[in-house]
């Protein structure tokens, strides 16, 4: 049994109570995706269907990322915009005209630039890998909404269901003491027993006040996702939760997380940085056109052709390159680091479910109906003066306790369901 928790200072408490009806105005005002809720209960699959529906603004940002990188790429993939020039040349200082000299003229040019190698289509590819790194980062936050959902769902229905298996036990308690008061009276009792019995009275109450607040804190989770829908009344039992494939195919299904097709399409970004560092070795072109204007004699006409030459490249290109193949290996490198985390979380999760199971099980098939057939017996003995008041009271905790772990277990197995389909993903 939970020791009582450490009091809050008396103002924290008031501005709580200032606080929780305005919260409660908040959540409580009425919503749409009300009307989804079938039968007016908030299903585990109800969570999940309104969560996705949910306008969140960190899904929306993502695809706001992803579109202005699909745009950029297509900008970027486009050779730079010619270059217009004019003037006027060779005009005498002396006497400023436009015949004044053979050689004045109206110049008018025109250039255009043309990268090295397969620089614009590498950066158009570069943008474009990016943009679905943030569409994998969208899936991969949709996934995290989902899973918080769930688990924000599932202890609102655990923290629920205690207490309303504490209140049956505080209603017993009270009806004991109510018993016992009379024996006490005709002095057929001790003062301890009834002292024991009213401490496990306040033990009850506080544990039910320390459920309601966890009950709370969830509750605010949950609407976090879907709004004031997360104050609906829960069903009063768990959904059945799918069978898993086995633990070999959910590793293989590892490789198509979201966060892994990120880092696949960061990857794909460095490996068009690699190569946009080794097109810098290729030369880079211009043409050049112009045109000169004279009043008196004939025009002239030019052409030419400008190109660099990457010819001092230890300083800037091999530098260039090297860095652009180590931020390729460190992708690569992260990569390898995150499937190594997943299949961790895999693997542990993968046993809390099957061992999970295994004590649901045991607990449905036997426990619970030992501790029953215990306080039964306690109470029989205990009428008849063949047992103490103390064994009593163990016997009733003791069946309280297993009725708790099994809420817990039911929980944690939930749980462990839910964080083993946010990493293997679910199927249609």
């Amino acid at each position: 049994m939970n020791n009582p928790s450490h009091a809050r200072p008396p103002i924290r408490c008031q501005t709580r109570k200032r606080i929780a009806p305005f919260l409660l105005t908040v959540f409580l005002l009425p919503t749409a995706a009300s009307a989804d809720l079938p039968g007016g209960l908030l299903t585990l699959d109800a969570a999940v269907r309104l969560a996705r529906a949910a306008q969140e603004p960190a899904l929306a940002s993502h695809s706001a990322r992803a579109d202005a990188l699909a745009h950029a790429a297509v900008a970027d993939a486009q050779l730079p915009d010619p270059r217009f020039t004019s003037g006027l040349a060779n005009v005498p200082v002396d006497s400023p005209a436009l015949d004044g000299a053979d050689m004045t003229q109206i110049t008018l040019g025109l250039s255009q630039e043309f990268p090295a190698g397969d620089t614009l289509a590498l950066r158009g590819q570069q943008r474009d890998a990016q943009s679905r790194e943030q569409r994998a980062l969208r899936q991969a936050r949709e996934r995290d909404i989902i899973l918080s959902t769930r688990e924000a769902w599932l202890n609102v229905f655990y923290h629920g269901r205690v207490r309303a298996v504490l209140e049956d036990s505080i209603r017993a308690v009270v009806e004991l003491l109510d018993s016992l008061s009379a024996r006490f009276a005709t002095g057929s009792l001790h003062a301890q027993d009834m002292l024991r019995t009213e401490l496990e009275l306040d033990l009850l109450r506080d544990q039910l006040t320390a459920h309601q607040q966890r009950a709370e804190n969830f509750r605010a989770r949950l609407g976090r996702r879907i709004g004031a829908d997360a104050y609906a009344a829960m069903p009063e039992s768990l959904p059945e939760f799918t069978d898993l494939p086995e633990a070999g195919v959910l590793q293989e299904r590892l490789t198509n997380h979201p966060l892994v097709q990120a880092l696949d399409a960061r990857i794909d970004a460095s490996r068009s940085g690699v190569a946009l560092a080794e097109a810098s070795y290729r030369p880079a072109f211009s043409l050049q056109a112009g045109y000169g204007i004279r009043t008196e004699l004939s025009d002239f006409a030019s052409i030419g052709v400008g190109v660099s030459m990457p010819l001092f490249t230890d300083k800037r290109q091999d530098r260039r390159r090297l860095a652009a193949l180590r931020n390729e290996s460190a992708e690569q490198l992260d990569r390898h680091a995150l499937l190594l985390d997943l299949n961790e979380q895999l693997q542990r999760e993968a046993s809390d479910w099957e061992h999970l199971s295994r004590r649901m099980a045991l607990y449905q098939r036997v426990v619970e109906e030992r501790a029953r057939q215990t306080a039964e017996a306690s109470v029989s003995t205990y009428a008849s003066g063949q047992t103490d008041f103390a064994e009593l009271i163990r016997a009733q905790l003791a069946q309280l306790d297993v009725q708790l772990t099994r809420l817990e277990l039911a929980r944690d197995r939930g749980i462990a369901w839910s964080r083993l389909i946010y990493l293997a993903g679910e199927q249609p």
